[in-house]
């Protein structure tokens, strides 16, 4: 395409802020939720399994849904489909918010999850046609990454200034006034598109990609919370069979619910695999970063909010730079040696101690700068590989790697940083038998602990188990910037080699604007 074609005017970036509040909306819906825990648990008493699905249930139904939305979206119209899932997440944060029982709160979190699973796949599709211009689109990218990332490492500072003006329930009245505001301006400034080419739905698709999708997230989160089992292998075993069977019918249906065909296009498939693999890092690591601050640190979450806002300037300014960098510099390299900075913030943790708070905060901002052109220019690569009708399938596909991603980061580091923890602790003697099992469990449970122990035995305890949780930190951190630089390296030779994509030539009807 042309670098002077089809440029934007000053509707489609205004239209852009409007796509990029919920964005950032849904990214702070994600983390704020933990803070308010405390709060709703007093209030309406759930049981422990009502917890935690009152928690993860959110997660569940963005991941398992957004491949069907995605391809949905092509299908009946991208800012139709937006326009709904907006109402309804509206009408759902209101629900949750005067939720008057715990059942009631976890059908609300699971109807958020549908709706949010609407919303990410079809802002990232629309800003595709509302930017033709490979440049401006670049900048639009970042602009929704930024929105999102900085969302993400804010919620906690936002809940918690929430939590203290107000009840639990104001954390998801957020919500309303972003989805008003989009409801009452995505008619005259967004444009709609679908697939004029595609077919009906297909029905068992959807259902076979749900049934590959929740049970893997669900053992994967499964595993970084209590380890393997017998019973989470064997969720994990079916989900993979199902994912066999999913593949199976795309490959025979005419109009497939996701083009396996894409995949071919290396371009395509190294964006999507630098992304879920800096997904699994950062995931991982940020899990480990969030304990220390508030369990070795002994920061509260409010102050852990604070210390993250530098971490979150920065990968907002290292999304923003990137396209102006990629346009002078191959992205590929823009990608690679900011993955390589990134590595080196992600040594850092290698020598914090139990008092590196401050350390903390310089290695995350590192890692964050250097991860914010990954995020950019992968979903740029993902979205320009592909035929624009395809768009919205390919936003899926990318959001659902990033989700992947993140969970089996959790996942696979969590289990490495507990396997570090238990070894490496020294529990003091005089220690009961019941405490010194819960200790053991994860530096939580020895924090449990000695709260209800002596002065001297809570001294004892505490010392070793951050001394054992800093190690762990170290071990993870160490496999993680190892394995950012191979891929950083790798992901620069295998782009440099990958030709233009064919699909970006391919003729587009152009979609209807309105107004």
């Amino acid at each position: 395409m042309n670098e002077t074609t089809a440029l934007a005017g000053r509707r489609e970036w205004i239209g852009l802020a409007v796509l990029a509040l919920p964005t950032l909306l849904l990214s702070l819906d994600m983390s704020v939720l933990h803070l308010a825990v405390p709060h709703l648990a007093a209030d309406l008493r759930p049981s422990g399994s009502e917890l935690l699905w009152i928690i993860d249930i959110y997660g569940f139904m963005v991941a398992g849904f957004l491949v069907t939305m995605g391809t949905l979206g092509d299908r009946i119209g991208r800012r139709k489909l937006l326009m709904f899932g907006g109402a309804a997440f509206g009408v759902a944060s209101v629900v949750a918010a005067f939720a008057t029982s715990p059942e009631m709160l976890i059908a609300a979190r699971a109807a958020l999850g549908v709706a949010g699973a609407t919303l990410m796949p079809s802002t990232l599709a629309l800003i595709s046609n509302m930017f033709a211009n490979p440049r401006q689109r670049g900048v639009a990218i970042a602009v929704w990454m930024s929105c999102f990332m900085g969302g993400m490492v804010t919620g906690p500072l936002v809940g918690g200034l929430l939590l203290e003006a107000a009840w639990w329930g104001a954390v998801f009245l957020l919500a309303v006034p972003v989805m008003v505001l989009l409801l009452a301006t995505a008619p005259a400034l967004l444009p709609e598109y679908r697939d004029e080419q595609a077919g009906r739905l297909d029905l068992v698709s959807v259902v076979l990609s749900l049934g590959t999708v929740l049970p893997v997230v669900f053992a994967l989160k499964e595993f970084a919370k209590d380890g393997a089992s017998a019973g989470t292998l064997l969720v994990l075993v079916c989900g993979l069979a199902v994912g066999v069977a999913f593949v199976r019918r795309q490959r025979t249906l005419a109009e497939p619910m996701l083009d396996l065909s894409l995949f071919r296009n290396r371009k395509f498939s190294a964006a999507l695999s630098i992304a879920s693999i800096g997904a699994l890092i950062m995931g991982g690591v940020f899990l480990l970063v969030s304990q220390y601050l508030q369990l070795v640190a002994g920061l509260s979450a409010v102050e852990a909010g604070v210390v993250l806002v530098p971490p979150a300037l920065a990968v907002v300014v290292g999304s923003l730079i990137a396209p102006r960098l990629a346009g002078r510099i191959r992205p590929e390299f823009v990608l690679g040696f900011g993955m390589l900075v990134a590595s080196v913030g992600i040594l850092l943790f290698t020598w914090v101690g139990t008092d590196g708070v401050a350390l903390v905060v310089v290695g995350m901002s590192i890692a964050s700068f250097g991860m914010g052109p990954q995020g950019v220019l992968c979903t740029e690569m993902v979205i320009s590989s592909v035929p624009a009708r395809k768009a919205g399938a390919a936003s899926a596909m990318s959001e659902t790697t990033g989700e992947f991603g993140i969970a089996m980061g959790i996942a696979l580091f969590g289990s490495v940083g507990i396997a570090v923890y238990r070894d490496e602790l020294t529990l003091p003697a005089g220690l009961p038998g019941g405490a010194a099992a819960e200790a053991t469990e994860s530096i939580a449970g020895a924090t449990n602990v000695a709260a209800g122990l002596d002065q001297q035995l809570a001294a004892g305890l505490l010392g070793p188990a951050r001394e054992a949780f800093a190690s762990g930190l170290h071990t993870v951190a160490a496999i993680g910037a190892v394995v950012v630089a191979v891929f950083a390296v790798a992901g620069m030779v295998v782009l440099r080699k990958s030709r233009p994509a064919a699909p970006t030539t391919e003729p587009e009807p152009a979609p209807a604007l309105v107004g």
